[in-house]
């Protein structure tokens, strides 16, 4: 028998914001492996983009419109996803924002917010996931995608960090939880990536100055540099990997 541990022809993938960004770029890197795909995403327009770009490698692709903050819709909306490829293999806890002020002027909804989407988003996610995997039987691979920030913080943007580093530790108490089910769950790391979100600190020559010559590969990461992690860590590659924290930062946080 041919050994193919980074074939994901047999498998489902989810991934919540696979819409856009670091979750596109693992969402192509999976649908190049031959994973069928399902995106949530809140955005219509970027969902039906997103399907139309990885329907270029012949898997079954689908973008379902959900809000990972709103418990029910991630109820309705993982039922949905298993009525439509009938079952998932991996889940990508992938979708979040941010919102930057000064620490004593920050509102309140926006931090309610960012913790919603962030962190009250993955745990709803996770917490369908689990429940299929475990029901199902055979395992299955949750990652979540947190950041640098988680490691180091980040001023005027401490909600953001603070979910961050609550989903860390979230998944490294998933990961001993549930190992005797067969599912492993792990983490990604990433640094200074080129977003929506950190598109207003592209080309800022301040922010190059300061910040991207700490970056020993001396560039913006990209979402394409997601593709082989993601593969990885869907596929039966990665089974004996688990509560491990992936840094994708370009040895920023080395530096």
């Amino acid at each position: 028998m041919t050994f193919t541990p980074f074939n994901l022809s047999e498998k489902v993938v989810l991934i919540t914001g696979g819409n856009s960004g670091i979750g596109l770029g693992m969402a192509e890197g999976v649908a190049s492996a031959g994973a069928s795909v399902c995106i949530w995403g809140t955005n219509l327009s970027k969902n039906k983009s997103a399907v139309d770009y990885l329907s270029r490698y012949g898997i079954n692709v689908k973008a379902l419109e959900c809000d990972v903050s709103d418990e029910q819709a991630v109820k309705d909306t993982f039922t949905e996803t298993l009525a439509i490829f009938g079952k998932v293999d991996a889940c990508f806890a992938n979708a979040g924002a941010g919102g930057g002020a000064p620490f004593h002027e920050f509102p309140t909804d926006t931090w309610r917010r960012v913790m919603g989407i962030n962190l009250d988003g993955t745990f709803f996610t996770f917490r369908e996931a689990v429940k299929h995997m475990i029901e199902r039987g055979g395992g299955g691979r949750l990652i979540g995608t947190s950041s640098t920030s988680a490691i180091h913080g980040a001023a005027r943007n401490e909600a953001y960090a603070a979910t961050k580093g609550a989903m860390l530790a979230m998944v490294r108490g998933l990961s001993v939880e549930l190992a005797r089910y067969g599912i492993t769950a792990n983490s990604i790391i990433p640094g200074w990536i080129e977003t929506a979100m950190t598109a207003p600190r592209v080309g800022d020559e301040k922010f190059e100055d300061r910040v991207m010559k700490r970056v020993p590969v001396r560039r913006w990461g990209k979402p394409e540099d997601f593709a082989g992690l993601a593969i990885y860590l869907a596929s039966d590659a990665s089974a004996y990997q688990t509560g491990e924290e992936f840094v994708v930062d370009g040895g920023y946080t080395r530096f």
